[in-house]
């Protein structure tokens, strides 16, 4: 496993599925973890059940002043932040673009994108100021190709997905390691959602088509390694049969 002691890592989206084993896997393997979400309860909760080592901040992404509050705590508390793992994304309202409600649309766009940038944008200046570090965003297929009543997700992880890249151009020589990470379908709160709209093929899959949600924070991890060095400033896809195996997924 690789050893994370005296590193830290701040999560976003961290009080449940991807978020929440990410932080457990990161703990696991030595890492201080930030764990950023607006369910004070939840983060409270799992800062508590890994210990010493975790650090629970409610924060709203959408809002820039909480996402820079976020990384200034962990500076103050932790020394420094190594790692960024922008995770936090919402799905909900589930609607076609002719009934989609504007404001619940920008809600997601405002998490889903604009999360991402504040994050990159409050990371950036520590980790460049200490000589490098990792920023990795979970991404979605749907950044890739349109899915039907997801308008919005779709257009918030291709932005997100664009914007990982342009963090690797602009930051690629100041030491910093960006990637994306596409990781499936995997069993979360987000997969019931989906199965409760009942729109488009997604929705239509079976519970066990989809992946346990520690396979995600296992890769995640294994992106902090020089290992997965050749794949910095691209996104790695977690249905890869490839990938599974180096990252000892099985």
């Amino acid at each position: 496993m690789q050893d994370l002691t005296g590193k830290t890592v701040l999560i976003t989206g961290a009080s449940r599925g991807i978020g929440a084993d990410t932080a457990r896997v990161f703990a696991g393997a030595g890492a201080h973890v930030v764990l950023v979400a607006r369910s004070a309860g939840d983060i409270d909760a799992l800062a508590a059940e890994i210990g010493e080592r975790a650090l629970a901040l409610p924060c709203d992404v959408s809002r820039f002043a909480d996402v820079q509050a976020a990384v200034d705590k962990a500076v103050e508390t932790f020394g420094g932040l190594d790692i960024l793992i922008g995770n936090a994304g919402v799905i909900e309202p589930i609607s076609h673009l002719a009934t989609a409600d504007p404001e619940a649309w920008g809600q997601v766009i405002d998490i889903n994108l604009k999360g991402v940038f504040y994050g990159m944008r409050a990371a950036l200046p520590v980790m460049t100021a200490a000589g490098g570090g990792t920023i990795i965003t979970v991404s979605s297929g749907a950044a890739h190709g349109p899915v039907e009543a997801w308008s919005h997700y779709c257009a918030s992880k291709a932005g997100a997905a664009m914007l990982t890249a342009c963090a690797h151009k602009e930051n690629a020589d100041h030491g910093i390691r960006a990637m994306g990470l596409s990781p499936g379908t995997v069993a979360t709160q987000m997969q019931r959602e989906i199965k409760a709209s009942g729109i488009n093929p997604v929705s239509q899959l079976d519970w066990s088509d989809h992946i346990p949600a520690d396979w995600p924070a296992k890769a995640l991890l294994w992106m902090c390694s020089a290992d997965a060095d050749a794949w910095i400033g691209q996104e790695i896809s977690l249905r890869d049969p490839d990938i599974r195996a180096r990252v000892g997924l099985v």
